[in-house]
């Protein structure tokens, strides 16, 4: 909710794939917003205040919208009732994880229009084969951690006070042993996300179980820091180690891979499952035993048990030997060298057979979505996990590309100075060839003495380079990681 150009700036800096309009305003959308994305049009009767609060009530099970600071937002509320109904009417009905909304409330973030956003680089390079600042400071290990990252560039945070630009891994070993974990928890948001919604398969569910067994020895390393913030981060971890054990106990290691698309369920878990797999999968030893066992009860050396699509199975028994057939066996089919027959012993195996495939994947798929609804209870947590592991990713990273980089630690204050002594553009720097420095630049402002600077010089000087290092610096300090400088004082800042 807000103006045009904010609403602008929002589209912009969270770069969604689609726009939901009213219908017959799909053309006034695209001329009002320069961000391009798929735009969808639905019924004019889902952008009222009465559709839009009756559907968020319903979501979030409250008599009204006042607790979350929203009711009076009429535009906000018709938006996000918006969205809810577009979720219901693609068949999105797993929402049950979706139990707040909040608002991005613009005062929080410096504002970056789209025109710095794609001057300053800060996603995409202007040359094909340049660099983005987000290519220079994304070392991040997991696909969640690089989603906050880019997130994080997008709104940098405009309070102080909320910004903690800190050197959290000083102990090498230990950020080593950070990265080798953070490495094997892969995207635990969007497992947990198709958790809610129930189309998780088995094969990942195997990875959120990974990830789990790598939250404990996470949490271990981080309660044992000495930073406060790291201290902290380790003491919300939560393995979920109750649902983290029944996976690994009722879920097969190889389950949903190439080699092993059909036994997803441990053997153990159920009776009735392990015997129906012992008929199906070992049905020729049991043929075979009973094979040999009429061979020797009858004395035809010849006989053998067969099956086919028609009859089912059989034992065939050539006219030499008809004589020597039992009386309680049932003539099946008639051959012109043989005939054929059923037991009531071979019937029964015959059926259990046949049905115990179907029966298999009947029961398979009951204790799957047991399971995948005994992991939903633990969404809250593992969303947390999800959130406190990315945080540490992409505070790893920081740190990895400061070493890296000669990136010292700013001072962010509320004061209106900004100071970059010997600074460097941090992209350019990475792209010069093999032992060629950056000429750093030293830049003083504030109130009292230096406002404004005019900076001229010829074509090809350096000056555009002098304003985005700038711009960059005051950025990178801003979303809490250090900056291409030998030291610096960074004020508070509104907007770039």
């Amino acid at each position: 909710e807000g103006t045009t150009d904010y609403i602008d700036k929002t589209l912009s800096s969270m770069a969604p794939k689609e726009l939901l309009v009213e219908r017959g305003k799909k053309s006034r959308a695209a001329e009002a917003f320069a961000h391009q994305c798929s735009v969808f049009e639905l019924d004019d009767w889902l952008f009222t205040t009465t559709a839009a609060d009756e559907r968020l009530r319903k979501q979030f099970g409250t008599a009204s919208l006042k607790g979350f600071g929203i009711d009076r937002m009429e535009n906000a509320v018709i938006a996000a009732g918006a969205i809810l109904h577009y979720l219901d009417l693609t068949q999105h009905t797993k929402t049950g994880h979706i139990t707040s909304i909040s608002r991005i409330e613009a005062g929080r973030y410096v504002r970056l229009d789209r025109f710095t956003t794609r001057n300053l680089e800060l996603f995409e390079p202007l040359d094909p084969d340049g660099k983005s600042l987000l290519g220079v400071l994304d070392r991040t290990v997991t696909p969640m951690g690089a989603r906050m990252l880019r997130r994080w560039l997008q709104m940098p945070l405009k309070d102080p006070s909320a910004i903690n630009v800190e050197h959290f891994f000083r102990d090498s070993d230990m950020r080593d042993r950070v990265t080798e974990h953070l490495r094997t928890v892969g995207d635990l948001e969007r497992l947990v996300s198709k958790v809610a919604c129930q189309r998780i398969t088995p094969r990942e569910l195997v990875l959120m179980r990974y990830a789990l067994e790598a939250v404990e020895p996470l949490k271990v390393l981080c309660s044992a820091a000495e930073q406060p913030a790291l201290k902290a981060l380790g003491e919300q971890l939560n393995p979920c180690t109750t649902i983290r054990d029944r996976i690994a106990r009722e879920l097969r290691t190889d389950a949903g891979t190439p080699g092993n698309k059909d036994e997803i369920i441990c053997p153990g878990v159920d009776a009735e499952l392990d015997e129906l797999r012992d008929i199906a999968f070992r049905s020729r030893d049991y043929l075979a035993k009973m094979q040999e066992r009429e061979v020797a009860n009858t004395g035809i050396g010849s006989l053998k048990i067969g099956y086919n699509n028609v009859f089912g199975y059989y034992i065939e028994v050539t006219n030499t030997h008809k004589t020597k057939v039992p009386a309680d066996w049932i003539r099946k089919q008639t051959l012109v060298n043989a005939e054929r027959y059923i037991t009531p012993e071979l019937k029964e195996y015959e059926e259990k057979i046949l049905g115990a495939q179907d029966k298999i994947e009947v029961i398979q798929a009951r204790l799957y979505a047991e399971l995948v609804a005994a992991v939903a209870q633990f969404i809250p947590a593992l969303q947390l996990d999800a959130a406190l592991l990315a945080r540490l990713d992409v505070l790893s990273a920081f740190t990895r590309v400061a070493l890296e980089n000669r990136y010292n630690r700013p001072v962010v204050d509320d004061s209106l100075d900004l100071e970059l002594v010997e600074a460097r553009h941090p992209v350019i720097e990475k792209q010069l060839p093999a032992g060629e420095p950056y000429i750093s630049n030293t830049v003083r402002l504030n109130n009292e003495h230096t406002q404004v600077m005019m900076i001229t010089g010829p074509n090809m000087s350096g000056k555009s380079a002098l304003l985005r290092q700038t711009a960059l610096n005051v950025i990178m300090a801003q979303i809490g990681c250090f900056v291409a400088a030998e030291s610096a004082h960074i004020g508070y800042v509104d907007k770039i």
